[in-house]
């Protein structure tokens, strides 16, 4: 059964410290800025590149969260810093472990001007040998998919790359996945080998509607002297925001995938309601022009498995035939059902059926495990709990006003 954290108690809180009004946030900068932010605090222009390379170092290779960890740095740079800057991560709000071991955690990150505090949900899911941190880069979504749950809630704002990046150090922090630095108060120690070694941005929003945040934190992720991820470990989805998808090969590098879900354009425009700007024709010539496309860097299509609506045969072959002369791998998502949704998902052996007509025409085509549905962690599952929170406040005063109470 599903475990859910309080993390009110002081035994499961992790160590978070109240945001600190008018610092600045070390955390997504870069090293050009980084140098910049020292300057400003009075650091020599003789001791700033070495002060940027330990800052990198402890950020990023050693997790700090605290300037007092930072032991090969002077007590005196130290105290500047903490008065000037932050590195605090964010509020973990809740945090639910899965019978299957999937661990969502909700964070709630401060406000950035006259904005209030906002909410996201990131989701680790350990795997054999591996495990994958699911990343959020923005509140809520514009992109409406019917089959979504996340699309469901307004889009809020976009996160910084702070706070994208956040998302994976707190994940760090809470695994217990940082090298050569004390076991962080409150972490969970994985099993053996079980940390984050991928990076899949596929978690709320759309990560193209957001790309220079996006970029950035993708490349502090992918730096070698720290955070340390391959960029072929790194996957980022993508609803088919067709003008930045080559630029996501040219200026990021990571790996694509694209949600498609449907092989004709009036099915797709109601499932993918964005395929009425960019049509498959376009979403399909952007794919083939991506650079650095290769047996070896094949593109993910995403394929939800909706009963009676794509998972029909003639589909199965129309997806191979859209696919023609594209180095791809095809995952077949069995439908995340989510409170209020109206589809069902397409028959286990029906599934099987589609996946064998891929398979004989010589794409990979593997039926991707549902992970985390008892906790609404699975794919398209992802929701800010206070939405969730907000509608059941709503339907609680909706029955005190009529006099009904709540079924």
């Amino acid at each position: 059964m599903p475990i859910s954290l309080d993390l009110s108690d002081p035994r499961t809180r992790p160590a978070v410290t109240k945001p600190k009004a008018g610092k600045t946030p070390l955390i997504g900068l870069d090293r050009a800025e980084l140098g910049e932010a020292l300057r400003e605090a009075g650091v020599g222009e003789k001791q700033v590149r070495m002060r940027v390379s330990q800052l990198w170092h402890w950020l990023y290779l050693r997790g700090a969260g605290d300037f007092s960890q930072m032991r090969n740095v002077s007590k005196e740079l130290r105290a500047r810093m903490a008065e000037r800057f932050t590195i605090d991560r964010p509020q973990i709000v809740e945090e639910q472990v899965s019978s299957d071991g999937t661990r969502k955690w909700l964070l709630r990150f401060p406000s950035r001007g006259a904005g209030k505090p906002v909410e996201v949900e990131t989701v680790y899911i350990p795997e054999e040998g591996r495990g994958t941190l699911c990343i959020s880069s923005q509140v809520g979504c514009t992109l409406t998919c019917s089959f979504c749950h996340t699309g469901t809630q307004r889009l809020v704002r976009n996160l910084t790359a702070e706070e994208i990046l956040a998302q994976l150090l707190v994940a760090r922090d809470r695994l217990g996945d940082f090298p050569d630095a004390d076991t962080p108060q409150g972490a969970i120690v994985p099993t053996a080998g079980r940390k984050v070694s991928n990076i899949v941005m596929m978690g709320m929003g759309e990560p193209l509607y957001n790309f220079d945040h996006v970029k950035k934190a993708l490349l502090i992720a992918a730096d070698g002297d720290g955070l340390s991820l391959s960029k072929r470990r790194i996957t980022l989805s993508t609803s088919g925001v067709v003008p930045n998808i080559a630029r996501t090969g040219e200026e990021i590098g990571v790996m694509l995938a694209i949600s498609l879900h449907a092989v004709r354009d009036e099915l797709r425009n109601e499932l993918v309601p964005i395929n009425k700007q960019y049509p498959l024709s376009d979403l399909l010539d952007a794919c083939r022009a991506y650079p650095g496309l290769s047996n070896a860097r094949r593109i993910t299509f995403e394929y939800v498995m909706l009963k009676g609506v794509n998972d029909g045969l003639d589909d199965a072959r129309g997806l191979v035939k859209l696919l023609q002369g594209i180095p791809a791998k095809i995952n077949l998502i069995p439908f995340n059902p989510w409170p209020g949704s109206r589809y069902e998902c397409s028959d286990w052996e029906q599934i099987e059926r589609f996946a064998e007509v891929i398979n004989r025409s010589g794409y990979a085509s593997p039926i991707r495990t549902p992970r985390g549905r008892d906790i609404l962690a699975a794919c398209g599952q992802l929701k800010s709990e206070s939405e969730r929170l907000k509608l059941r406040e709503r339907l609680a005063l909706e029955a005190m006003v009529t006099g009904h109470g709540a079924e």
